[in-house]
C-alpha cells in the first residue's frame, strides 16, 4: 500500500532538511569559518541585535559568503598587518567630523592583543574578526552617507542613493591592501568638505586653550565705538588674532584703547559672524567673540555630517543656496578647489515656521523674463482678502488682477462676488510684470510641489542688512542677471542687453534651459570659503539642534551596543 501523500511530502522535506545540512557542514573546511558564518547568522554580535546598525547583517554575508567565511582579518588566528591600519583609521574618526567612541576601538585592540598572545580560539578569532569588519562596515558608510538620515534632521531631502557598497568597497580594499584610498574615496567629494576638514583640525586644536571669557563692556556701556577707552583691549586683541581676524604684528594695541586695526579685526569678525559690520563693539558681537571654540567645532562637525548626504553631482555646475549664510553660489563643477563662479547675497523664507524655505534639491529647467507672481493661496487668503476687504483701490495700485480657472479677462476691480471668489478659491490674484512685480522681472524655475522658486525682487534695500529672513519661502537673489547669465551660458544670445529688453516688453517669455542645472537648498552654520576664511552663521532654523539631538540618540545607540560587546 503506497503511502499517503501527506507523509511523501514530510519525507521529501526531511531529506531535503538533512542533505541542506549535511552540505552546511561540508562547506566549511575549519572550525573558524563555521564560527564566522555562525557570528553573522546568529546575531552574536550586539550592535547586529540594534534596529540603527541590523541592516548591515546583509551586509556582512555580502563581505563573507564570497570567501567562503574565511576570516579578513586573521590568518592561522593571528592578526595580519591590515588590522593596524583598520585601527589607524577607527582612531582618527574624529578627524572626519565623527565620535571614535562610536567604534569600539578600545574592545577591538583589546581582543587582537588578546588573540596574539594568548586566546586564538576559533570563536574568539571569529567574533573579532566580524566584529571588525561590521565597524568598518559601519565607518565607511557614516563617512559615505551619514550617521542618521535627512529627515530625522528636518530635512525635506532625500537620502543619498545606494549604490555605495561599503561591503564590495571593504572586500575590495583588502584585495588591494589599499584601505587609505577606500576611505579616501568614502569621504564626500565636495572642495568644501576637505576645507571643512582642515578647518575643524584647526578649532580642535584652539578648543584645547581653555580661552576664558573676554571682559564684559564697562558699567554703564552698551556699546564701545571706534575712539573709545575699552579696558578689555588686549584681551580682545589676542582672541582676534588667535581666530585670524588680527594679524600677529598689530596685536599689541595701546592700553584700554579700541581703535585703528582693533576695529578693523572687529569687522573682519562680525562679517563672518552674520553680524553687521559696523566696527562697534555691542553685546551681540561681544557674544560671538565669546561663543566657546568647542561650539564652533561642533558646527563644523554638523556641516561635514550634512554634505554627506548630498549626492555626487555629475560634471557641470550646480547652484548652492546656503539658508543660514543666506548666500548663492554658482559652481562650476562642484569638487573643483576654485572660488565659485557666481556669488550673491539672497533673502530667505522667514524663521517662522509656516514661512521657512524648505531644504531640497531640484533641476532648474527654465527662466522666465517678465513674469506674472502668481500670489500663493495662502498669501491671497491670509494677506490680501483682508487687505482688499478695507482696501479695494490696492489691487489696482500694485499692478494686481483676479482671474479665474477659465481664459476669461482678468478682473481689475473688487466687489463682493469677487472677494466670495478669492476666499473660496475659485479666483486667483496675480501681478502683471512691470516694476513693481515682487518677481524683479526674472524667475528662475526648478519644479517642485512646494512652489519654490528664485527670482529677483523690486526691494534691493534688503540685501544690505545682516539677516535675511524676510520672505515667504521662496529665495530672493541679489544679482538675477548674473545668475541668468551662468545658466545661459550656452546660449550666448541671452547677453544682459537682451535680457532688459525682454522685461522691459513687460511680456512674460520662457527660456528653456539646454540641460536642468541642480540647485541645492541647503542649511549649514559653518562654512569655509575658497580663500580658507571660516564662517558662522545663528542656527535661525533650529536645524543644528535638531540634527544634534539625533546625532545624540544615535551615539547612544552605539554607547550601549559597545558597552554589551564588551561584556564577557
Amino acid at each position: 500500500m503506497a503511502p499517503p501523500a501527506s507523509r511523501i511530502g514530510r519525507w521529501l522535506i526531511c531529506a531535503l532538511a538533512l542533505a541542506l545540512a549535511g552540505w552546511a557542514r561540508a562547506e566549511f573546511s575549519s572550525p573558524v569559518q563555521e564560527a564566522v558564518h555562525a557570528a553573522i547568522g546568529r546575531g552574536a554580535l550586539p550592535q547586529l541585535r540594534q534596529p540603527a546598525f541590523a541592516g548591515h547583517r546583509n551586509a556582512l554575508t555580502d563581505f563573507y559568503a564570497p570567501r567562503a567565511y574565511l576570516p579578513a582579518w586573521f590568518a592561522d588566528g593571528q592578526p595580519q598587518p591590515d588590522i593596524a591600519i583598520a585601527l589607524d583609521h577607527l582612531r582618527s574618526a574624529p578627524a572626519h567630523g565623527l565620535v571614535a567612541a562610536d567604534y569600539d576601538i578600545d574592545w577591538l585592540a583589546g581582543e587582537i592583543d588578546a588573540i596574539a598572545t594568548s586566546d586564538g580560539s576559533a570563536q574568539r578569532v571569529a567574533r573579532a574578526d566580524v566584529a571588525l569588519t561590521l565597524t568598518l562596515l559601519r565607518y565607511l558608510s557614516d563617512m559615505h552617507v551619514g550617521r542618521v538620515m535627512p529627515q530625522e534632521a528636518g530635512f525635506r531631502m532625500r537620502s543619498k542613493d545606494a549604490r555605495f557598497d561599503p561591503a564590495a568597497a571593504l572586500a575590495g580594499a583588502l584585495a588591494a591592501h589599499d584601505l587609505d584610498g577606500t576611505v579616501a574615496s568614502a569621504e564626500p567629494s565636495f572642495a568644501i568638505y576637505g576645507r571643512l576638514k582642515t578647518l575643524l583640525a584647526r578649532y580642535r586644536e584652539l578648543a584645547t586653550r581653555q580661552l576664558p571669557p573676554l571682559p564684559p563692556l564697562p558699567p554703564g556701556k552698551r556699546r564701545i565705538e571706534p575712539g573709545d577707552s575699552y579696558p578689555g583691549a588686549a584681551a580682545l586683541a589676542s582672541r582676534l588674532a588667535l581666530l585670524d581676524d588680527l594679524p600677529a604684528a598689530a596685536a599689541t594695541p595701546p592700553p584700554d584703547r579700541y581703535e585703528g586695526a582693533l576695529v578693523d579685526a572687529v569687522r573682519s569678525f562680525q562679517g563672518r559672524n552674520g553680524l553687521e559690520q559696523d566696527g562697534v563693539l555691542g553685546k551681540d558681537t561681544l557674544a560671538q567673540l565669546n561663543v566657546p571654540i568647542a561650539h564652533r567645532v561642533r558646527q563644523l562637525e554638523l556641516a561635514m555630517e550634512r554634505l554627506r548626504w548630498l549626492p555626487r553631482f555629475g560634471p557641470g555646475p550646480v547652484i548652492a543656496v546656503n539658508i543660514p549664510s543666506y548666500t548663492l553660489w554658482a559652481l562650476d563643477q562642484p569638487a573643483a578647489p576654485g572660488a565659485p563662479m557666481v556669488t550673491m547675497r539672497v533673502i530667505v523664507g522667514r524663521a517662522a515656521k509656516a514661512r521657512q524655505t524648505p531644504i531640497f534639491i531640484g533641476d532648474m529647467r527654465h527662466v522666465e523674463f517678465s513674469p506674472y507672481w502668481n500670489v500663493p493661496p495662502s498669501i491671497q487668503k491670509n494677506e490680501l482678502v483682508p487687505k482688499l476687504m478695507h482696501d479695494p483701490g490696492y489691487l489696482g495700485r500694485e499692478d494686481m488682477e483676479i482671474v479665474g480657472s477659465s481664459r476669461g479677462p482678468p478682473i481689475t476691480g473688487v466687489d463682493a462676488a469677487a472677494l466670495v471668489g478669492l476666499r473660496d478659491g475659485s479666483l486667483r490674484i496675480r501681478q502683471r510684470p512691470g516694476p513693481k512685480n515682487a518677481l524683479g522681472g526674472i524667475k528662475f524655475v526648478l519644479p517642485n510641489t512646494m512652489n519654490i522658486y528664485l527670482h529677483g525682487t523690486p526691494a534691493r534695500e534688503l540685501f544690505g542688512r545682516a539677516r535675511r529672513d524676510f520672505s515667504h519661502g521662496c529665495i530672493r537673489v541679489a544679482d538675477p542677471f548674473a545668475l541668468a547669465q551662468f545658466v545661459l551660458r550656452d546660449r550666448p544670445e541671452w547677453t544682459r542687453e537682451r535680457m532688459r529688453e525682454a522685461i522691459e516688453v513687460q511680456i512674460p517669455h520662457s527660456v528653456q534651459l539646454r540641460s536642468p542645472v541642480p540647485v541645492v537648498i541647503f542649511y549649514t552654520t559653518a562654512i569655509v570659503t575658497p580663500q580658507g576664511r571660516a564662517e558662522f552663521s545663528p542656527d535661525v532654523y533650529g536645524y543644528d539642534r535638531k540634527l544634534g539631538d539625533a546625532l545624540a540618540r544615535r551615539e547612544a545607540t552605539a554607547k550601549a551596543a559597545g558597552a554589551a560587546l564588551a561584556r564577557p
